[in-house]
Formats: C-alpha cells, sequence, structure tokens
C-alpha cells in the first residue's frame, strides 16, 4: 500500500495549514495564512503568504518570524496590516514578554515596521475601505483611565503575581480562558502618510489611537464589529446583561469623530452580531438568532437596516438555511453568504431588491472566508472538504465555477476513498453521511462518529478529527448528521431539540444499520466515538446498547444536572433544556447498563464541558458500570487526562498521543488483538 502522511502521526502534524483569505483593493493580491510546526515541533507559527488570484504564479511568502503574523488587512492604497508578537526594533520590552503589535508592510516590498502598539496587544483588524482610517481591538483594564494607567496598573499586577480577579457580572469565563479583570475595547485611527512612508529618524513613527468604547465593560465580549467605508462609522454587537445571569446582544453605532453610540437595532426575542456595511455605506447586514426555549430551537437569518437607523427586515425570509459570513457585492446590490446544505457548504447570492437565494456553487465542498474582486465578476475563497483542507480557489460568480489557485501547500494524497450513504428512519427522516472507505480492504472495521455542537455538520475538513487517520489503519469511518444538524431545514434541529436521547440517537442507530449491510463493512467489529456533544452521545449510546465494542468519549456531557450551572454559558443551557428534560436525557443515570470498554478523554482546561464532567464520568464507570473495576481494581476502561489541554486538545505533540491512544484502543477493543500483536499505549505517557 502507498504510505500517506496519514499513515505517519509525526508526518501529518506537519501539513501546513491555510486559514484566511483577504484581497488587495485593486484585486491583484491574495494573502492568506499558513501555519506550520516550528523547530521544535511543539507549537504553530503562522506566516503570511500571497496567492495570485489569476493562478499564473506560484505563491510567495511575505513574513517569517518565531512569534508568527496574523489578522492581515489591506489598506486602501494596497498596503498589507497585520498583528505580530514578533521583536520590535524600537522596543525595550523582552520577547518573552512580547504582544501582537500592528505592523505595516508597504506595497512596495519594503521592510515591515510597527505601526501600533498597546501593552494589552493588539489584533482584529479591519480597515475602512475609501479612508485611511484602521480599527483594531485590544482589552483594557476596568480601573484604567488612559494608556498610561493601563501599563501601569498590568505592570503592578505580574510584578506581585497576582491573578485574582473580582467578578461583578456573569459570564467569567469563555470556552478556554478566563475573562477578566481586562475587557475587550475598540480603537481606532487614522493612517496618515508620515506613518506609511515615514523619513529616517530614531523611531518610526506610530499611529495614534483612540478608544471609541471606554465604557465597555464586557459589552464586546465576542463580538465582532466593522468600520463604514467612510470611516466615520463602527457597528458592532454588544452584549446587554439581563436577570438572573441572562445575556442578550444587541447592534450598536458608533460615531468615531464623536465617540457618541446609538443603538441601531435592539430585539429583546434575538442575539443580534456580525455586522458588515455595503460598499456604498447606506446598509448593514447582521445576524438575528432567536433566543431558544427549551421547546423551541432557535433560528438564525441574515438582517439588513439601514446604516442611519429604521426598521430592520429579513433577507430571504423563506430560506430554510442559517446563512452566515455575508460579503457584499461591490455595487452594493447583493450579499454573498454561506450556509450549511446537505452536508456542504456552498456559496449563495442574495439580492437585496427580492426574496431571491441563488447558490452559486455546486460541488461537494465547504467554502470560508470569500471575497469578492472589485469588479463584482469573481470571488476568492478557501474550499473544503472531507477530500481536501483548505486551499484557495477562484469562483466564477456568473456560472458559479470554481478553479484551484495555486496555493503555498500540496493537498496530501489520501489513503481511501469518500462516499455518500443515507437512509430513511422508521419514523420517516432521511439522514445522509459520509463514509470514509481504505483502500484494498475487503471488510473493513466500522467507526462511528459522532459530531459536536450539537448545531453543525460533517462538511468540512477537521484536523482535529481527521478520518483519515483511522483509514489508513484499515477503518471504515461514518460521518454521520443526525437530527440537530444544520443544513437540513429547521424541522430537522427541532425534531432533536430538548431531547437529544431521542431521535439523534435514533438516527445514528438507523445510519449505522444501513451501513453494516454494506458488503465492504464488517458489521462484527465497530465502535463510536465523538467529542463534546458527539461526546454526550458517545455516552448515551455506551448506556443504551451494546452493539459497540469499543466507546471513545472526548470532552463529554455526562450528568447534566451537574454540567448545566457549571458550564461557562449557563444561562444558554437554560435555554435548550429544563431540569426534567436534562434528567431525561442525562447518561449518567444510565451508567449501570455500560458493559463496553470506554476511553474517556478530557481537557482540564475545557470550560464549556468542565473537567468535572470527565472526571465524574471515570469514577462512575470504575464504581457504578456493568463493567466496574475488579476486587484487584483492574478496569479495560481508560482515562486521557490533559492537565494544561482545553475542549479540542491543539499542541501537536498531544494531537499526536491523542491518536495514538485511540488508535490503541480500537486496536485491543475492536480488533482484539492479543499476546505479540497486543496494542501498546505510547512511551511518551511514561
Amino acid at each position: 500500500m502507498t504510505s500517506t502522511p496519514f499513515h505517519d502521526l509525526d508526518q501529518y502534524v506537519a501539513i501546513p495549514r491555510l486559514s484566511g483569505l483577504v484581497l488587495s483593493p485593486d484585486g491583484t493580491r491574495l494573502v492568506t495564512a499558513v501555519a506550520t510546526l516550528n523547530s521544535k515541533k511543539t507549537k504553530f507559527v503562522t506566516a503570511l503568504w500571497e496567492v495570485d488570484p489569476a493562478g499564473q504564479e506560484p505563491a510567495r511568502r511575505l513574513t517569517r518570524s518565531a512569534k508568527g503574523e496574523s489578522s492581515a488587512a489591506f489598506t486602501r492604497h494596497g498596503d498589507l496590516l497585520f498583528t505580530s508578537a514578533r521583536p520590535d526594533p524600537d522596543s525595550d520590552t523582552d520577547d518573552d514578554d512580547a504582544v501582537p503589535a500592528l505592523w505595516l508592510l508597504p506595497r512596495n516590498g519594503a521592510e515591515a515596521r510597527v505601526v501600533a502598539h498597546r501593552v494589552a496587544g493588539l489584533g482584529g483588524v479591519h480597515v475602512a475601505k475609501d479612508a485611511d482610517v484602521v480599527l483594531v481591538g485590544s482589552d483594557v483594564l476596568p480601573n484604567a483611565t488612559d494608556d498610561e494607567s493601563d501599563e501601569r496598573l498590568r505592570k503592578a499586577r505580574k510584578e506581585k503575581k497576582v491573578a485574582a480577579i473580582l467578578h461583578d457580572g456573569y459570564p467569567v469565563r469563555y470556552w478556554d480562558h478566563d475573562l477578566g479583570p481586562e475587557s475587550p475595547h475598540l480603537f481606532v485611527s487614522t493612517v496618515d502618510d508620515d506613518v506609511v512612508a515615514p523619513l529616517a529618524s530614531a523611531t518610526d513613527p506610530r499611529l495614534t489611537l483612540r478608544d471609541v468604547t471606554p465604557q465597555a465593560r464586557s459589552a464586546l465580549v465576542e463580538q465582532g464589529a466593522a468600520i463604514s467605508p467612510d470611516g466615520r462609522t463602527v457597528v458592532t454587537g454588544w452584549n446587554v446583561p439581563l436577570a438572573r445571569g441572562q445575556q442578550r446582544s444587541r447592534l450598536v453605532a458608533i460615531d468615531v469623530a464623536s465617540g457618541e453610540h446609538r443603538v441601531l437595532v435592539d430585539d429583546p426575542a434575538a442575539d443580534l452580531g456580525s455586522p458588515t456595511i455595503s460598499p456604498d455605506g447606506r446598509w448593514v447586514t447582521f445576524s438575528r438568532e432567536t433566543i431558544s426555549t427549551p421547546h423551541e430551537a432557535p433560528r438564525v437569518t441574515l438582517q439588513l437596516v439601514a446604516l442611519e437607523g429604521g426598521e430592520a427586515r429579513t433577507l430571504a425570509p423563506d430560506w430554510d438555511r442559517w446563512p452566515h459570513s455575508p460579503v457584499w457585492l461591490p455595487d452594493s446590490s447583493a450579499v454573498l453568504v454561506l450556509a450549511d446544505d446537505d452536508g456542504r457548504g456552498p456559496v449563495f447570492r442574495i439580492d437585496l431588491d427580492g426574496a431571491e437565494v441563488t447558490r452559486l456553487t455546486s460541488d461537494d465542498a465547504t467554502f470560508t472566508d470569500v471575497c469578492v474582486s472589485p469588479d463584482g465578476a469573481r470571488a476568492y475563497a478557501l474550499r473544503t472538504s472531507y477530500e481536501a483542507p483548505s486551499h484557495p480557489v477562484r469562483i466564477d460568480l456568473a456560472t458559479g465555477a470554481t478553479t484551484a489557485l495555486t496555493g503555498p501547500v500540496a493537498t496530501p494524497e489520501l489513503p481511501g476513498t469518500l462516499t455518500e450513504v443515507e437512509t430513511t428512519t422508521e419514523d420517516g427522516r432521511r439522514v445522509r453521511a459520509w463514509l470514509a472507505l481504505p483502500k484494498d480492504t475487503a471488510k473493513a472495521p466500522l467507526l462511528l462518529w459522532i459530531h459536536g455542537g450539537p448545531l453543525g455538520s460533517w462538511n468540512a475538513w477537521s484536523w482535529r478529527w481527521n478520518p483519515w487517520i483511522l483509514v489508513a489503519r484499515g477503518y471504515a469511518v461514518l460521518l454521520p448528521d443526525p437530527a440537530l444538524s444544520t443544513g437540513y431545514g429547521q424541522q430537522f434541529v427541532q425534531d432533536g431539540w430538548g431531547a437529544w436521547g431521542a431521535a439523534p440517537y435514533t438516527d445514528l442507530l438507523a445510519i449505522t444499520d444501513a451501513v453494516e449491510r454494506r458488503d465492504d463493512i464488517d458489521e462484527t467489529r465497530t465502535a463510536a466515538m465523538g467529542g463534546s456533544f458527539g461526546g454526550y452521545m458517545a455516552n448515551w449510546v455506551a448506556g443504551h446498547t451494546d452493539r459497540f465494542r469499543a466507546i471513545v468519549t472526548h470532552a463529554s456531557l455526562w450528568a447534566l444536572d451537574q454540567f448545566g450551572p457549571t458550564t461557562d454559558a449557563a444561562y444558554y443551557w437554560e435555554r435548550e433544556m429544563t431540569e426534567q428534560m436534562a434528567l431525561e436525557n442525562s447518561p449518567h443515570l444510565h451508567v449501570g447498563k455500560i458493559v463496553t470498554p470506554m476511553l474517556v478523554v478530557h481537557g482540564d482546561k475545557d470550560y464549556r464541558v468542565p473537567v468535572g464532567e470527565g472526571l465524574r464520568l471515570w469514577y462512575e464507570l470504575l464504581a457504578k458500570s456493568g463493567l466496574p473495576a475488579d476486587d484487584e481494581g483492574r478496569t479495560p476502561h481508560r482515562f486521557l487526562y490533559f492537565p494544561d489541554e482545553n475542549h479540542w486538545v491543539l499542541s501537536p505533540q498531544h494531537a499526536i498521543v491523542w491518536y495514538q491512544v485511540v488508535e490503541a484502543f480500537l486496536a485491543e477493543h475492536v480488533l482484539a488483538r492479543t499476546g505479540e500483536e497486543r496494542p501498546v499505549y505510547p512511551e511518551i505517557l511514561g
């Protein structure tokens, strides 16, 4: 068999990874970010690369540093802004303490230089289309009155080794990081000629950053912002604290000159955010997600409102999909949007003068980071699927045809083939899936992979849950979208809402039954795996059937009555299930029926699914399951614990350990390898 990078985990984690795509104002330059391993192979470092939009010239590297570069954005004159913590020649700060500064790479190819810096770092770069104005994000301490006091307070906390945070609101943490004491603010600055083309001097001139959100507190946590083409108005999502620990978000417009804030759209029934402003400066699109209840799932729509204010309206109100990531056409007549759709993520067009939605791309792929040429004839995007990781393409907006561009990374050879399967459940619901199959295997053992979310879809390449690793070892991997998955209409989400253990579970078993009837599948050797919601479902599967030889549960929900109040956004969980629903759907109440060996995986820095879920699951497997530890404490179950990882397990060497442990556990229980063939767990674990 031909060896591929998926046969060797060191080669696999070394594959460069693309993210982000920006187009210069004149449409002649594309810039993307490429992450590669550092020299010690312990972390990824990102560099910026230029891609030829015409597809004729090879990609060329623009930046190189040990710290990496990100947040690329072009000025209206074609200079490239980016953020990096690379050493600043004009600073005496120790490299270990360096934070991302704003750098400018001149369009004429001169050396990049720092143009703005704050002690808290800078990120989230946005540039006005028709003005020399830049918008950036940076954190500010609550008692700071200016940059000097902010720096003084930070220095004092560091020197005295004080990390304590005094909270007076909720939430207090998010995914894998604590919130506070600092909070995100938005800063604007004019990019003057003396900064773009400075004269020789001891130090280069810097931008003067002005905080246009001095009273933000937690209002901008995890919110997106946009700046108008003339640089006069910033529009942003704005969190609003409510009674009993609840919150929602509205849309706020900020006058850059005066700092005056006005509420652009406020809807008590929904969360609003992700604004984009039309090229003519007249309109704002934004996302509206209805505030769910335990009995009614959320609905996501794209809204339109005049920048000057007025009543908002829904674009494509009858479209039964969840649009996101809108990008305006240059004449402001329409937007391109993305949406999950039947296991894909195509590009769609929505015209402002009607409700019509036109699907532009037709291939089996998902697109991200769309940008449109100045003449509106073409779009550029990153294209991904389970057959290839993200790579740059050009899209003809008249025909929808896609053309691969010459990118900085070669597409890796796969160790198998991808096919599509589907079935119909007893209650008439269509369930579809991708099935990754190994080459030259008569009957492959089957792994059921259950996606997280639960509002999501197996429709794009994943570096963390990559089926080809296990396909290279002879397994077939099934990637189904059960009830609650996106891309199949609102009713499909509603079918599983508040009842995770019902339709999602029966959908998974139905599609597994259908695939097991294939001639190329060994139905006697199967396992189920999942992370987050997928881990929850793996736990539920373990307590409701013994059909699988092994279960792998990663970052999983176990006791829903415990999970709800301790997750990072407990108020959202209250919108999802009542206390009674949580009890009816909690896997921990079925621990006594678990007779299948389980591999439990959890990171201590996971705040979305706190590590207490994994700890309780592990103890109750040993103490209360139908397959408990024996009189000598021996158990077939395993617990892979990462003290310094989060929800995903992101560091390269930990990812290798994750795959190695999963492979060994499956080989032991699914393939039943014993004796000299008994699998060995990674030596690096000690």
